[in-house]
């Protein structure tokens, strides 16, 4: 045996039981992995709990994040690290195995969500307060760039614009949308200290959230202020904006809005993405491949998340007030509901098991957290928990645009 191989055996702490004379040494416990764990976002307490998604149990708190009320969260490569962003402008980065805090930062006064670079080492959050978008390095939360949302308003001032929509794109880019200026932009930190900034503009009023596709093509942004997406091919020599679903509530009477959707929730299952109709009783067919309207399917309110199953053959729905309580399951080949749930007062949030065999559903009036088995829709287990909303798990970390 090498040298170099006799010591990977002798450093193996299984092997050393097996040596002689080794019998009495002791062995260090296993670590956990962080594959079947999740943070579960406490939104009145300024915690996180700590899941196992396997054992379906709660493992832990961490305290002293701040004002979660509209957190949300994004995982380096590895899962054992949590990037968190407050209401309140902190960026967190909280370790899950040794569940404490790492580093916080105060970065702004109001964010609303952030996301990681490709290959891990930058994290980018969005501001409302007072705009634009700061990066940061990974590991130490150091700052690397301040993104400027600055735009000239129709009186002619130069004003700062809330950011939203924020996500990552190959080639250590990120998008995003300014709220009041109706654009969307493009951060390029190949070189983080030189952001290379790419202008989209007049894309309709008041871009409020989007995502972008599974594969990384197509960025799609919803509008508050008209009925309609605005939607870029980002694998178009010159990328350009396209309107889709122009005017989908046409003719119609304009409902008061109760809960915005949020679209980072979007449904992309096979070939059609499955969209919420803001202020509408409906969930959107989209296809693809034209980007075309195909169906729409009546529900039971207004839908806030409309996500997929990983193997695309469910659509779980949860809505806004006073539907709240309720959940519902389109059954994607049939485009029919075949299911409806009250798992508790206050639905909030929603997340598939990595391969889609459970969702676990927040209720935060009703202080819990139910796991529901995808195909029987038995309820396995129900998690106390103080006022949960978002639910992250880390096979986030190997997946584009969340």
């Amino acid at each position: 045996m090498k040298r170099r191989d006799m010591l990977a055996f002798l450093s193996a702490p299984a092997a050393l039981s097996l040596l002689p004379g080794c019998a009495t040494v002791a062995t260090q416990p296993v670590a956990m992995g962080t594959g079947d764990l999740g943070l579960v976002v406490q939104r009145s307490g300024g915690k996180l709990s700590l899941v196992d998604t396997t054992q379906r149990r709660l493992l832990g708190e961490i305290e002293g994040l701040g004002d979660l009320s509209h957190a949300s969260i994004v995982f380096a490569r590895d899962g054992a690290r949590a990037y968190v962003f407050g209401r309140d402008g902190a960026l967190t980065q909280v370790s899950l195995p040794d569940r404490r805090i790492v580093t916080r930062v105060m970065q702004a006064g109001n964010s609303i969500g952030g996301a990681i670079s490709q290959d891990g080492t930058l994290v980018a959050a969005q501001n409302y307060q007072p705009g634009g978008v700061k990066v940061f390095n990974s590991r130490t939360l150091a700052p690397v760039a301040d993104i400027s949302a600055a735009y000239t308003a129709a009186d002619g001032s130069q004003r700062q614009s809330r950011v939203v929509g924020l996500a990552d794109l190959p080639g250590q880019r990120f998008i995003y949308c300014l709220f009041d200026a109706g654009e969307i932009r493009i951060a390029d930190l190949s070189d983080p200290g030189w952001p290379r900034i790419t202008r989209f503009e007049n894309i309709g009023r008041q871009p409020y959230d989007a995502l972008v596709t599974p594969d990384g093509r197509h960025y799609i942004a919803g509008l508050f202020g008209e009925d309609g997406l605005a939607m870029i091919d980002l694998w178009e020599a010159k990328p350009r904006v396209r309107r889709i679903l122009d005017g989908y509530g046409r003719g119609q009477e304009a409902l008061p809005v109760f809960k915005m959707p949020h679209l980072r929730g979007w449904a992309v299952a096979g070939r059609h993405a499955w969209l919420p109709a803001i202020g509408r009783h409906e969930v959107l067919v989209v296809d693809t491949e034209t980007w075309a309207e195909v169906a729409r399917v009546q529900v039971a309110g207004q839908p806030v998340f409309v996500m997929a199953q990983p193997d695309g053959r469910q659509v779980w729905v949860n809505f806004a007030v006073p539907d709240y309580n309720r959940v519902q399951v389109i059954d994607t080949p049939t485009r029919q509901v075949v299911k409806s749930l009250e798992p508790g007062a206050a639905v909030l949030h929603m997340e598939f098991t990595p391969r889609g065999e459970a969702v676990w559903i927040s209720s935060r009036d009703a202080n819990r957290v139910t796991v529901v088995d995808t195909a029987s829709f038995a309820t396995l287990a129900t998690l106390a928990v103080d006022s949960p909303s978002g639910i992250f798990f880390t096979s986030r970390a190997t997946r584009m645009g969340l």
